[in-house]
């Protein structure tokens, strides 16, 4: 193992982790579930998000204004997100503060009363941050796209739930919904930077271990992608399109493949997708392609907000390069820029304590234990022209994409016919 992590597991089963950075003088903390909107029941929809929110909303022995005090009054950075697998709370202080942002971090995370009141207080915080979402085109086209690839399946749902569902969430039920996931089999603590972790073990580890395991919790079930044409009409000035397919789960082997292949088609300036559509025709401001990656499954999927005159001409463009991409070989000069692009990105992110925390804990969730960044590193130059080959056949051969329009746009048919790889 390498000398600078380290990890505990308590008696009921939270894991304790931490990164040892001596050069630095700060401490990302994070206390992540493995629990998110996948695992809600349709009616449950938004819940995660919601308990994301009540954390912060007051404890037996601090109010939410005292929690907000408290962490501004040591120069703490915290915040949460919810994603489809995972809730995490966290902050980032001075090394000299660890003691304080771990006391504060334990008691919303351990000690938060999700008052009646708070919850009614909250309630209208979250409805307006699901109406600044729909107020987003290119935010909220990535939301129709997720409906109309995963179907009723719960990745099809919004993280933050639907306007029914948030509005009928009681204290209650939100009690009832956090008690039962939030086991400690499914909680990580992690932390990275210049920190020790025998002294973090004694900050936190009696008052984590006294989290009683729960029942049973439910199997994830793995979706059925869906290969629908959808419009959403909005008197807006631009289409904004996406389109998207199956892609492979975070701990794929090929994971490293599609990686290259998602930065040599659309992932960054130099990318095939946007030199063709932005640089040599002027088509759009924004077009890009993306990948996302779960436990069993993934997407890999494509974005352009272009002129309601220019979507079919910018839709051919992005089939055709897909088509070159499946049908033709990568040339050995865009492999080895994409590599080198990518391992630039994976370097430099990790001078930040937060990403290295972030993904101290991904590699435990995903893999058990951790991946140093040599190991990484070595994988990405070990990736070849026929690796990408043979993802692109995978993801592409045969395969009828799903395809979400927003804006005025009045019929799909137009697009039935033309969208296939």
């Amino acid at each position: 193992m390498n000398p600078t992590v380290n990890k505990t597991v308590l008696k009921n089963g939270v894991k304790i982790l931490t990164k040892t950075i001596p050069h630095v003088r700060s401490v990302s903390m994070g206390i992540w579930v493995n629990v998110g909107a996948r695992d809600e029941r349709i009616h449950e929809n938004g819940l995660s998000h919601f308990i994301e929110h009540m954390l912060f909303k007051g404890t037996k022995k601090r109010s939410a204004y005292q929690l907000a005090k408290e962490f501004d009054a040591i120069g703490g950075q915290t915040n949460a997100f919810t994603s489809m697998e995972n809730t995490c709370f966290h902050a980032r202080v001075m090394d000299t503060h660890l003691s304080t942002m771990a006391d504060i971090l334990s008691d919303i995370f351990l000690n938060s009363e999700f008052s009646e009141q708070e919850v009614e207080n909250e309630r209208p915080v979250i409805l307006s941050e699901i109406g600044m979402i729909e107020d987003n085109p290119e935010e909220y086209i990535h939301t129709l796209l997720e409906q109309n690839l995963w179907g009723k399946h719960p990745l099809g749902r919004s993280i933050l739930g639907s306007r029914e569902t948030v509005k009928q969430f009681k204290a209650d039920a939100i009690k009832q919904f956090f008690h039962h996931f939030y086991q400690p089999d499914r909680i990580i603590i992690s932390a990275a930077g210049n920190v020790e972790h025998n002294r973090l073990l004694d900050l936190i580890g009696p008052s984590f271990e006294t989290i009683k395991p729960g029942k049973k919790l439910p199997v994830r079930i793995p979706p059925s992608p869906q290969s629908t044409v959808a419009i959403t009409q909005r008197d807006i000035e631009q289409v904004h399109m996406c389109i998207g397919t199956e892609g492979i789960s975070i701990t794929d082997k090929r994971r490293f493949a599609i990686s290259l292949m998602n930065t040599i088609l659309g992932g960054n300036m130099s990318s095939r997708l946007f030199q063709e559509i932005r640089e040599k025709r002027g088509l759009a401001y924004s077009v890009y392609s993306f990948t996302s990656a779960g436990v069993d499954t993934g997407m890999f999927g494509i974005y352009v907000g272009t002129s309601p005159e220019m979507v079919n001409t910018s839709l051919d463009l992005i089939l055709s390069e897909i088509r070159n991409l499946k049908n033709e070989y990568v040339s050995q000069t865009e492999l080895q820029d994409a590599k080198e692009y990518t391992k630039g990105n994976i370097m430099l992110s990790s001078e930040s304590t937060d990403n290295q925390m972030v993904r101290l804990t991904q590699n435990e969730i995903h893999f058990g234990h951790y991946i140093p960044l040599s190991e990484i590193i070595e994988k990405i130059n070990a990736t070849t022209i026929d690796d990408i080959k043979n993802l692109c056949t995978d993801l592409f051969d045969h395969i009828q994409p799903a395809a979400v329009f927003l804006g005025p746009v009045e019929d799909s048919k137009q697009f039935e016919e033309q969208i296939h790889f």
